[in-house]
């Protein structure tokens, strides 16, 4: 197996570290230490951390936009395609891979973040706004679930039931909590028989 690199060791000691502790509560210290370097090493390859912390937001946003493209091009019924994105989130609560959202936790934190960071988070909800926005419309038109009111306002009311769900499922540290609220929800879509 080849070696990880280097700046995407930090890049990854860095996200987890934001999972546990949000922005505030970790440095270039206890990356070095994680990763094994000096925190000047750290520094060749993010001179802030603020650079380092917009990079990695950058990059989840990216691999975020790519995965929701590839969960519509691995199901083009809309609301299978919804189905596989809270299964992915249900997944990774369950066996602890990526339990929470790192833009989720970030905005959580949003009035005291560097503005170009609280930026970089407001996209990304942004992005995962419109594409709830899409699927469900869609979803909506071929009659698959029931999008009562504007497709927009469902779309966000989504993307908060999936974050909050989330965050109760960490607070009850009980990652089926997760899945009980976005069944729930889910329900809630279904077309009258």
């Amino acid at each position: 197996m080849p070696d990880i690199p280097t700046i995407d060791r930090i890049l990854r000691s860095a996200h987890v570290l934001i999972i546990q502790r949000g922005f505030h509560g970790f440095s270039f210290a206890d990356i070095a230490l994680e990763v094994g370097i000096r925190k000047a090493s750290i520094h060749h390859y993010f001179p802030t951390k603020i650079s380092l912390v917009g990079t990695l937001v950058a990059n989840y946003r990216r691999d975020a936009i790519a995965g929701l493209q590839a969960l519509r091009e691995r199901h083009p019924d809309p609301a299978a395609a919804l189905d596989a994105y809270i299964d992915y989130w249900a997944r990774c609560v369950t066996s602890d891979t990526d339990p929470f959202c790192l833009c989720a936790l970030l905005a959580a934190e949003a009035p005291s973040l560097p503005p170009e960071i609280a930026a970089e988070v407001r996209g990304h909800f942004q992005a995962l706004a419109e594409w709830f926005a899409t699927v469900l419309g869609q979803a909506k038109d071929v009659g698959s679930l029931a999008v009562g009111g504007a497709v927009e306002a469902e779309a966000e009311a989504l993307v908060a039931t999936v974050h909050g769900a989330l965050l109760s499922a960490r607070a009850y540290a009980n990652p089926g909590v997760f899945r009980a609220v976005m069944t729930t929800h889910l329900e809630r879509l279904q077309p009258a028989p």
